[in-house]
């Protein structure tokens, strides 16, 4: 098996192109480097600076590294520019998977490990979500997942394609000190920056029905996330699949749990504020992780202190790296 990753020098690609090739798996990346950084790949693992949306690309680069399976990442994950750029968004995570689809059925490679979130599942009855509950997205980026987990779907039936979409929660922490967060709305990055620059964190909600009053969330570790997609990968190889899975830690953490944690792996408080909380957010989302770990025999081996103290780790290495110094550098 030869495994393409597109979005594969990305945060989570980069993870799970270090996993397969742990594994002993051959593994192509395929970036435009939008949000990408080439360092985060192993020296071994050919890179492909395209866009994954060209179809011409796409099938020259299946047939050039005798690709037999796909893991696409590739794609735009915020839920604020979604709402500001709705026609953009299905551009970027339903055009990419059309021509993704089409290059493949064209080359002959029928397995596919598809990035989808729980975005899809909008504002959930109830706290712990499963797979098979309704799937009502409130937002354009959480509809462009859903839109492309029924594309796959109709592809695979149409196609005779084998396929898994993988609906993450909270990507959070670093397998390594050179494959970091360092995006600019996550929430471990952005308290950080409070920590670091004095401005404080403004949290979304204070006073919603939970324990501590701010919202409860799953974070699952990226590592974690990684290990998910390898035994994906591996499942697909099995026989013929077309499954949807949870991908999260199957635990919720509020958004003091992290500050705290932050501040406690740090060794420095994390200033905040109070802020209105976000139209249609729920007050708490969990993964239920049992269909998960009954298939593919996964395990969430991180807790949140974990996740925290490798992102840390992460930061301070990049900010020395850069020639930078955090606030506890």
């Amino acid at each position: 098996m030869t495994w393409l990753v597109t979005g594969g020098a990305g945060y989570i690609g980069a993870h799970v192109v270090a996993a397969l090739v742990a594994a002993g798996e051959p593994v192509v990346a395929l970036d435009d480097l939008s949000t990408g950084d080439p360092a985060r790949l192993p020296a071994a693992v050919p890179l492909v600076v395209a866009d994954a949306g060209d179809p011409v690309l796409l099938r020259a680069t299946l047939e050039r590294h005798r690709v037999t399976g796909v893991m696409h990442l590739a794609g735009s994950k915020s839920v604020p520019e979604s709402v500001r750029r709705p026609i953009w968004y299905h551009q970027q995570n339903v055009g990419l998977v059309a021509a993704l689809l089409a290059a493949m059925v064209d080359t002959g490679v029928r397995r596919l490990v598809f990035s989808s979130s729980a975005a899809v599942y909008g504002v959930p009855g109830t706290a712990t979500v499963a797979e098979d509950a309704p799937a009502r997205p409130v937002n354009p980026y959480g509809q462009t997942k859903l839109v492309a987990e029924d594309l796959v779907a109709a592809a695979g039936r149409a196609h005779d394609l084998s396929w898994i979409a993988l609906r993450y929660f909270n990507a959070v922490g670093a397998g390594a000190p050179h494959l970091g967060d360092r995006g600019a709305t996550n929430l471990l990055p952005l308290t950080f920056a409070a920590q670091e620059t004095g401005v404080p964190l403004t949290i979304a909600g204070t006073a919603l029905p939970t324990a501590d009053g701010t919202g409860v969330r799953d974070y699952v570790h990226v590592a974690d996330l990684a290990e998910a997609h390898r035994l994906a990968a591996r499942h697909l190889t099995r026989g013929h699949r077309a499954a949807v899975y949870n991908a999260g830690a199957g635990r919720g953490h509020s958004v003091l749990d992290v500050v705290r944690a932050v501040a406690a792996v740090t060794g420095a408080p994390v200033p905040v504020r109070s802020g209105p909380p976000r139209p249609g957010d729920p007050p708490e989302v969990v993964a239920a992780i049992d269909r998960i770990r009954a298939d593919l025999r996964w395990r969430p081996r991180y807790t949140l202190l974990d996740a925290v103290t490798s992102a840390w780790q992460a930061r301070t290495a990049t900010l020395t790296a850069a020639g930078g110094r955090g606030q506890h550098g």
